[in-house]
């Protein structure tokens, strides 16, 4: 990777301050109201549901309870650990992103009642409403990794995280900072959003490597019993991976992180056994959950503490008035994607203006997902898929095979995808590739 490239020196943005000066102006506090629309979540799925319904019921009608007054595009956050993108450009003001004719509570859901149709808020607001739209997303817990969270907080650590923005900067100094020996690199033995990012890293530190004329041993360690879970692109995978002398330990989580000693602990998922191994670098995607208030749930969730929905509708299944989409839904991990979402924008739209109307609910979502597969600094692997199918299939949008590294497709994810999602996915406007895709291939679905 050409070092020009890099912004080896781009300050990191300074979150308490020019972001958020104008923030205060967009919040809204009361002890009690009722509402007719209630998004719980400002981010992707959270923003374009409140803009959807916004523009439909007029100001006033919808309120969106989020606490950030920053709102980020996640997936640019790879391009920041491989030094190719400033932090600064993955985060917008919370109040730029959700619409102006709705109501910003900018607290947290601490309980849900949905026999009540009320849900409580941190500083013991309680909102009522008549329908609600749970997108809270999935939180990071750096916590259940033991010794993790020091090393991460911890300068030279030799341990990074893209999947924060507190820590994704600090991947890439990290790895500015690698001089040769072990760069380990795993994926949490449970559900995640965007279950590629864990490899895209990897890919973009050993390109780093060879380009530096460094001896680094490429490690990819994941709980998965497969390399990726749609078998036309693993197969380009593995071919990536043995040309690139990757070495991959499948069936493998990471419990301990012993900072001092740079060791990680690795537990074997099928004979439960230990292994610790040195490192000089360590990329850690963390377990990851619903937020407390969700998982604890147990009227609104499954066993594992996602949201309990139809799989093709999004409503739940024991509340009609409630609806959900995103990462804390019950679909498998392959559909917790930022391009999942898009399509699941416009099936909740869809079908909650039926429940609204009293009308029968006709829009299913399709199994949808991607996943742009970085695999250098000037190639990217597109990879789209319908999950619902067993096994998982390709569902492509293009008019050529899109399982090959090609420039092409990264520069529409790392110039145009970014554009789709400020402009499109986060106002509503972008439900998903499948008009171009029916205008690709003629007759698909």
């Amino acid at each position: 990777m050409a070092m020009s490239k890099l912004y080896l020196n781009k300050p990191s943005i300074k979150f308490g301050q020019h972001l958020q000066k104008n923030l205060a102006t967009s919040t809204s506090s009361f002890s009690k109201q009722n509402v007719k629309v209630l998004v719980v979540g400002g981010g992707a799925g959270g923003a374009a549901t409140a803009h959807n319904f916004s523009r439909l019921l007029g100001e006033g009608q919808v309120t969106v309870i989020e606490p950030s007054t920053t709102h980020f595009y996640q997936p640019l956050w790879t391009l920041v650990g491989g030094g190719i993108k400033p932090l600064a450009e993955s985060a917008k003001p919370m109040e730029t992103v959700l619409p102006k004719n709705a109501t910003w509570v900018q607290d947290t859901v601490t309980s849900f009642h949905p026999e009540e149709n009320t849900v409580t808020t941190k500083q013991g607001q309680e909102i009522g409403y008549e329908y609600m739209v749970v997108a809270m997303g999935m939180v990071n817990r750096y916590e259940w990794v033991d010794g993790l969270e020091e090393a991460l907080d911890t300068p030279d650590s030799g341990v990074g995280s893209n999947y924060s923005h507190l820590y994704a900067e600090k991947t890439f100094q990290e790895l500015k900072n690698f001089q040769g020996g072990n760069a380990l690199f795993t994926l949490p033995n449970t559900p995640i959003k965007c279950a590629g990012a864990p490899q895209k890293i990897m890919y973009l530190a050993e390109e780093m490597f060879r380009d530096r004329k460094l001896e680094g041993n490429v490690k990819f360690f994941t709980s998965l019993p497969v390399l990726f879970s749609v078998k036309k692109y693993e197969d380009v995978l593995w071919d990536i991976v043995k040309k690139r002398d990757i070495s991959v330990s499948l069936r493998h989580n990471l419990v301990e992180v012993r900072k001092d000693a740079k060791e990680a602990v690795f537990e074997n998922l099928d004979t439960n056994e230990k292994v610790s191994l040195p490192y000089n670098f360590l990329h850690v995607t963390p377990p990851m959950s619903t937020p407390e208030s969700l998982l604890q749930n147990k009227d609104l969730t499954d066993q594992q503490g996602f949201l309990d929905v139809d799989s093709y509708t999004l409503q739940h299944r024991n509340f009609s008035n409630i609806f959900g989409l995103g990462d804390c839904i019950n679909l498998p991990p392959a559909n917790k994607t930022a391009a999942a979402v898009s399509v699941q924008t416009g099936v909740v739209k869809s079908n909650l203006k039926s429940v609204m109307a009293d009308s029968p609910i006709t829009s299913s979502y399709n199994g949808y997902s991607s996943c742009p597969l970085i695999t250098s600094s000037k190639t990217c692997v597109l990879a789209e898929f319908d999950y619902f199918k067993s096994p998982p299939q390709p569902l492509e949008t293009f008019p050529f095979n899109q399982a090959k590294e090609r420039r092409l497709m990264y520069h529409l994810k790392a110039d145009l995808m970014p554009l789709l999602y400020w402009h499109g996915l986060v106002k509503g406007y972008w439900a998903g590739p499948r008009m171009l895709r029916k205008l690709f291939h003629a007759g698909a679905d």
